[in-house]
C-alpha cells in the first residue's frame, strides 16, 4: 500500500468519524429502500389479481349470455309447438313438458352465473382500491427515501424529518391496503 493510500484512508476514516451522525440515515435509507421494494411487490400482486378476478367476471357473464340465450331458444321452441299443426301431438307434448323442466333449470343457472359475475365484480373492485393503496404507499415512501437521501448531501437533519413524515404516511397508506377487506 502506498503512502498516499495510507493518508487517504486516514481521511475517510476521519470523515467516517465525523459523519456518525448521518449513520441514522444510512439506516433509515436502507429499511425505507426494503418498504418500498415489499409495497411494489404487493402492488404489482393486487394489480395481477384484479386482473385475474376481472377474467373470471368475463367468463362468468359469457357463460350467463349463453344460458341466457339458450332459455329463450328454449322458450321460442314451446312457443311455436303451441302454435303449429303438428302430426305427433303426443311428441310435442313431450317436447313442451321437456322444455317446462329446462326453462326452471335454465332460470336457476341465469340466477347463480348472475350471483356469481357479480361477486367477481366486487373482488375486482376490492383488488383495485387496495392496489391504489399500495401504489401511493410506494409513491410516498419513495418521495421519503429521496427526501432523507438529501440529509447527506447537505447534513441537515430537517431533510431526515421531512423524508421520515412522508415515509411514515406512505407505511400507512401500504398497511391500508393490506386490512382492507
Amino acid at each position: 500500500m502506498e503512502a498516499n493510500e495510507v493518508q487517504e484512508l486516514k481521511e475517510h476514516a476521519e470523515h467516517a468519524e465525523h459523519d456518525r451522525m448521518m449513520l441514522p440515515v444510512a439506516l433509515t435509507m436502507t429499511i425505507l429502500a426494503v418498504l418500498v421494494a415489499v409495497v411494489t411487490l404487493l402492488g404489482h400482486r393486487t394489480h395481477t389479481e384484479a386482473i385475474l378476478k376481472q377474467d373470471q367476471a368475463t367468463d362468468t357473464w359469457g357463460e350467463y349470455q349463453a344460458h341466457k340465450i339458450r332459455a329463450y331458444e328454449t322458450k321460442l321452441r314451446s312457443e311455436l309447438l303451441s302454435v303449429v299443426a303438428i302430426a305427433n301431438q303426443d311428441r310435442a307434448h313431450e317436447l313442451i313438458k321437456g322444455d317446462a323442466e329446462e326453462k326452471e333449470r335454465r332460470a336457476e343457472e341465469i340466477k347463480e352465473d348472475m350471483e356469481k359475475a357479480k361477486g367477481l365484480e366486487e373482488a375486482v373492485e376490492l383488488a383495485e382500491k387496495r392496489a391504489d393503496r399500495f401504489d401511493l404507499g410506494e409513491v410516498l415512501l419513495e418521495i421519503g427515501l429521496v427526501i432523507t437521501s438529501i440529509t447527506l448531501l447537505t447534513h441537515k437533519r430537517i431533510y431526515w424529518f421531512a423524508g421520515m413524515g412522508f415515509s411514515v404516511v406512505g407505511i400507512v397508506a401500504a398497511v391500508m391496503g393490506v386490512l382492507l377487506k
